[in-house]
């Protein structure tokens, strides 16, 4: 048989061959208890994992909030330098420093000595006096004391050392603090809002509730100790350098169910690697300008502290016949493996795989016709 005929045959068996399933009973202890196993598992995956853990019956929507958060707390210090001080909700997150004006000075002996044997020369005017930018060149070299002179800069004086900084930590105290959470989100998808002031919290219950996660999981009232505690650091070490603490509250509606079901889950991480010796802690510097005696000056503040970010993360469910039908389907489709698996099973490896394949499979042709049998006697007698 030529190749050509050989193609034929496959496009004519491709066209005009029909193949439809053949219902076939076989009694085999293996296959059977195989069959309703894998059949067992899909309905578990289904109803178990698919339906009740996914809800694969419902219509998801993603969250939409806002976050506002108070800060509340007073302590007293009576640091030397500063004498008794009270700090409130207003001042005390931004200790200061020390004042300084802009002026020409000297710059210091460690990273401004003047080049051997000659001043500060002329390419070196304008250009910034040093990686930590104290202020610009003037191109002269002036007596630091009397046994050191430097290149002048212009620029605010004193210089800052920001290198002592006080441990223990000036605010102690902040470890008593409060912070509380107002936190609105809505599901635009259903038109569904929420508050974490849920309705258990009330105005008499919020005046004396504190957060704790099995006694008082709903109160939006943090200590600062505790937060810090619930997320793995030491508040003692935190207080001195600063760091960051991240607060998640998480919202998982099942709109199914009454909203009051709808309710905040908060949990604490900490951010803040104290393992690391390269830039540790969280800090960062404002400044106060004003004027005295005619002369521009500023307060420069270096801020220690700890930052709180604060994310919220949810979605909703709610009925939908939709996506309840689509599960179905496709969960239909998978009692499909059974049966592949099983035939799979039975052709190939069982040790009748030869005697199945024959009841499993039977090949029909059309019934001939009287003249076509009549013609193929007569070449029979020929």
């Amino acid at each position: 048989m030529s190749m050509g005929q050989r193609c034929m045959e496959k496009v004519s068996s491709f066209l005009f061959e029909y193949d439809t399933p053949r219902m076939v009973l076989v009694r085999n202890k293996k296959v059977g208890l195989t069959f309703r196993l894998i059949q067992l598992v899909v309905l578990t995956y289904i109803i178990g994992w698919v339906f009740l853990y996914e809800k694969g019956y419902q219509s998801q929507d993603s969250i939409v909030s806002s976050v506002s958060v108070k800060l509340k707390g007073l302590t007293l210090t009576n640091e030397s330098r500063l004498g008794p001080h009270i700090w409130d909700v207003v001042d005390y997150v931004f200790p200061p420093q020390v004042r300084r004006r802009r002026r020409r000075r000297p710059g210091s002996p460690p990273v401004l000595p003047c080049p051997a044997g000659c001043p500060c020369g002329r390419e070196r005017v304008g250009s910034t006096a040093t990686s930590q930018g104290q202020g610009l060149m003037t191109g002269k070299c002036v007596s630091f004391n009397n046994s050191v002179k430097t290149c002048e800069i212009f620029g605010w004086c004193p210089v800052e050392v920001d290198y002592h900084v006080p441990n223990p930590a000036l605010l102690m105290e902040a470890e008593n603090f409060t912070l509380f959470i107002k936190n609105s989100i809505t599901f635009p998808k259903f038109k569904v809002s929420r508050r974490n002031l849920v309705e258990s919290v009330t105005k008499q219950y919020l005046k004396k509730c504190t957060y704790h996660k099995v006694t008082d999981s709903l109160c939006p009232v943090f200590d600062l100790g505790y937060i810090v505690k619930e997320s793995g650091q030491n508040f003692t070490l935190l207080a001195v350098k600063g760091g960051v603490v991240g607060i998640t509250i998480d919202w998982n509606c099942d709109l199914d169910w009454p909203i009051r079901h709808c309710k905040p889950i908060y949990q604490f991480h900490g951010l803040y690697n104290d393992d690391s010796n390269v830039s540790p802690g969280f800090n960062f510097r404002y400044a106060k300008y004003y004027k005295e005696d005619g002369m521009d000056k500023r307060t420069l503040y270096k801020v220690f502290g700890i930052r709180f970010d604060i994310l919220v993360n949810g979605k909703a469910g709610k009925f939908d016949i939709i996506p309840t039908m689509t599960t179905i389907g496709s969960g239909i489709g998978i009692f499909g493996v059974a049966s592949v698996l099983c035939d799979l099973l039975l052709l190939h490896f069982l040790q009748g795989r030869d005697y199945y394949k024959q009841k499993k499979f039977k090949y029909a042709e059309k019934e001939p016709s009287k003249s076509h049998k009549k013609e193929k006697q007569l070449d029979n007698q020929q």
